[in-house]
C-alpha cells in the first residue's frame, strides 16, 4: 500500500543511487579535465585567454549541478504533470532557431542566443520526447500495439520535432530523436512490425536526404575512404584517427597531445575523445570505457527495477539519451559512422549538451530512491 502511494504521488522511497552519483561527478571531473588540456591553444589564439573554455565549462558544471541536486529532490509528479508543457516549449525553442534569435554558426542556425550564451534547443527537446514517450506508452499500455495509438501519435510528434531540427539543418540531431522513438517504442510495446517497416522507411527518407545534398554526400563519401580527401572532407576523421593512433599504449600525457596544436578542429567539442585517445592511449581509454560501463550499468539497473511504468519508461528514455550520445560520439571520432555533431555527454565542451546530461542524472537519481529493494 505505502509502496503504490509513494509511486503515484512522486514522494521519495530509500537512498539514492550512489554509485551512479559518483560515476556520474567522475565523468563531469574527467570531463573539466580533458576540455582543459583540449581547449587551452584555441582559446588562447582566439581569445587571449588560455582558461577562456576551461572557465565557461566550470560555469556550465556548475548550473548543471545545481540542476541535478534540484532533480533529485523534487516530486516528479511535477514535473511529469507538465509533459505537454515541456514538448510546447521544446517546439517553440526549435522554432526560434529559424527566427532573428538563432544564431547562425557554420551555416547551421541551430543555437538561440541568450546573453554570452548559445543555447541549443535539440538538448532539451531530448529530454522533452522522452518525457511525452513515457507518459505516452504508461497510459496507453492497452492500446500500445494498435496502428492508430500506438503508432502514430509518437511518431507524429516526433516526426513533428525531426522536421524542425531538419529546417535548422540538423541532419544529425534528427537521427538522435529517431533513435530516442526506436528504442522507446520497443519497451513501450509498439508492433515490432510497424518498427520494421518505418525503419525502412526512415533509412530511404535518410538515403534521399544524403543524396539530395552535396554538403552530405561528400561527408559521406569521406566517411567510407576519409584517406581519398585527407586535406577536405575527409580530413577531420583522419586527424581523429592520428590521434588515437599517436597515443599507443599509455598515451603521451594529459596536456602533451599534438593534434590538438590546431590540426584536429573542434578539439574540446565533438572530438574530445581522439584527444583523450591522444593523451591517455589505451590504458587510458579502456579505463575510461569502465567508468561509462558503471554508469550505463547503474542506470539501467535503476530502470529495470522500477514498479511504476511511467517512472521505468522515464529513466530508460533518459538512460538512453546518454548512451546514445555517448556510442554515437565514439563511432564518429572513430570512423565508424558518418561523422555528424554529437557531443560526449559530461566530456564535450558546450553548456547544453552538459547541462542536459546532468539533468539527466538528476532525473535517474530521484528514481533510484524508488528502487525496490
Amino acid at each position: 500500500m505505502a509502496s503504490s502511494l509513494n509511486a503515484k504521488t512522486g514522494g521519495e522511497k530509500g537512498r539514492m543511487d550512489y554509485w551512479l552519483l559518483t560515476a556520474t561527478l567522475m565523468l563531469a571531473g574527467f570531463g573539466l579535465i580533458m576540455v582543459l588540456s583540449s581547449s587551452g591553444i584555441m582559446a588562447e589564439r582566439t581569445y587571449g585567454d588560455t582558461y577562456y573554455f576551461f572557465k565557461r565549462q566550470l560555469m556550465f558544471t556548475g548550473a548543471g549541478l545545481a540542476a541535478m541536486f534540484f532533480l533529485t529532490r523534487i516530486p516528479l509528479k511535477a514535473v511529469y504533470s507538465l509533459t505537454y508543457v515541456w514538448v510546447g516549449l521544446a517546439i517553440v525553442l526549435l522554432a526560434l532557431c529559424a527566427s532573428p534569435l538563432g544564431a547562425s554558426i557554420n551555416g547551421a542556425s541551430r543555437w538561440i542566443r541568450v546573453g554570452p550564451v548559445n543555447v541549443q534547443p535539440l538538448e532539451y527537446a531530448k529530454v522533452a520526447l522522452v518525457l511525452y514517450l513515457a507518459y505516452f506508452f504508461a497510459r496507453k499500455q492497452d492500446l500500445v500495439r494498435t496502428f492508430s495509438v500506438g503508432f502514430l501519435p509518437p511518431f507524429f510528434v516526433t516526426g513533428f520535432l525531426c522536421g524542425l531540427l531538419l529546417l535548422q539543418p540538423d541532419f544529425g540531431g534528427a537521427v538522435v530523436m529517431c533513435g530516442l522513438l526506436f528504442f522507446m517504442c520497443l519497451v513501450g510495446g509498439t508492433r515490432f512490425s510497424y518498427l520494421f517497416i518505418s525503419l525502412l522507411f526512415a533509412g530511404g527518407a535518410g538515403w534521399m536526404l544524403i543524396s539530395s545534398s552535396p554538403y552530405r554526400f561528400k561527408r559521406w563519401t569521406a566517411f567510407l575512404d576519409p584517406f581519398a580527401s585527407a586535406q577536405n572532407e575527409g580530413y577531420q576523421l583522419v586527424q581523429s584517427l592520428y590521434a588515437f593512433g599517436s597515443g599507443k599504449i599509455f598515451g603521451t600525457g594529459i596536456g602533451a597531445g599534438q593534434r590538438k596544436l590546431f590540426f584536429l578542429p573542434e578539439a574540446h567539442n565533438d572530438f574530445i575523445m581522439a584527444v583523450v585517445g591522444e593523451e591517455l592511449g589505451f590504458v587510458g581509454m579502456s579505463l575510461f570505457f569502465l567508468l561509462v560501463g558503471l554508469f550505463l550499468y547503474r542506470a539501467f539497473r535503476v530502470a529495470m527495477r522500477l514498479e511504476d511504468l511511467q517512472d521505468r519508461f522515464t529513466a530508460f528514455g533518459t538512460t538512453c539519451i546518454l548512451a546514445l550520445g555517448m556510442v554515437l560520439n565514439l563511432a564518429v571520432v572513430l570512423g565508424t559512422v558518418p561523422p555528424k555533431g554529437v557531443a560526449m555527454p559530461f566530456i564535450s565542451y558546450g553548456g547544453s549538451s552538459l547541462t542536459v546530461s546532468f539533468i539527466c542524472a538528476g532525473i535517474l537519481l530521484n528514481l533510484s530512491r524508488r528502487v525496490k529493494a
